[in-house]
């Protein structure tokens, strides 16, 4: 069984309810698979993102992690959530965002401490942990957020366009380090609306027209029958 299933999601645009944003959606994800979505702006690939981790019902259909469906936001319930930016606290240091995020969650303190610790080890943002959040530029605020996405201890990471600002001689190292987080088992989902940035993906979708396009469940390896010996 798939970890994340949409099944024929339907959304329409809450502006303008006559539009549809995304029609008959089929879509999986798997343990340890790296999925990226590709659209242009305005697609409604964020809103595809959003719909994964509960932020947006689905006006159609079903979206269903580990065997449910969601009924609502489920960021810190097995699902990360990471975007480019940080929001609130931008005057406190990388470190201490991770820190106080975990405190809100009921989190002791320690284990906050030690758990902000190897995510930023993990991600490559130890480097930065006692900066001001505000001072993160490119690759470095990429590798901080997603630092307080693991904190997390996610099953699910799903990633809105992380790498977007990032120069292109950094960006590859931050798509490398989502392939590793994939390797290791976590499901991740990406979006972009640029071709490059879907290197390293098990599958690369295209959203155009509300539709996905490509390969939308993973490929199952070949079953052989066995084969008698000839040996005596």
């Amino acid at each position: 069984m798939s970890l994340l299933r949409f099944e024929h999601v339907r959304l329409c645009d809450r502006e303008c309810p006559e539009r549809l944003l995304l029609e008959d959606v089929c879509l999986e994800v798997d343990a340890g698979e790296m999925v990226a979505i590709l659209g242009k702006r305005r697609s409604g690939r964020s809103s595809l993102l959003r719909l994964a981790c509960g932020l947006l019902s689905p006006d159609g259909g079903s979206v269903i992690f580990d065997g449910r469906p969601l009924r609502g936001p489920a960021i810190g319930d097995g699902i990360a959530y990471c975007t480019a930016a940080f929001g609130a606290g931008e005057a406190w240091s990388v470190q201490r965002e991770l820190v106080e995020v975990q405190l809100a969650r009921g989190v002791s303190r320690r284990q906050a401490r030690e758990r902000a610790q190897t995510a930023l080890r993990r991600t490559g943002a130890d480097r930065v942990a006692e900066r001001l959040l505000r001072t993160l530029r490119g690759s470095e605020q990429a590798r901080a957020m997603l630092a307080l996405a693991l904190t997390g201890k996610p099953r699910l990471l799903i990633v809105d366009d992380v790498a977007a600002g990032v120069p292109l001689t950094e960006r590859m190292a931050i798509l490398a380090l989502l392939r590793s987080l994939a390797d290791e088992g976590l499901a991740v989902l990406s979006s972009t609306d640029e071709a490059p940035a879907l290197a390293g993906a098990d599958r690369a979708l295209t959203l155009s027209d509300g539709q996905l396009h490509g390969r939308l469940a993973p490929q199952l390896a070949e079953v052989l029958p066995l084969r008698a010996s000839g040996g005596g």
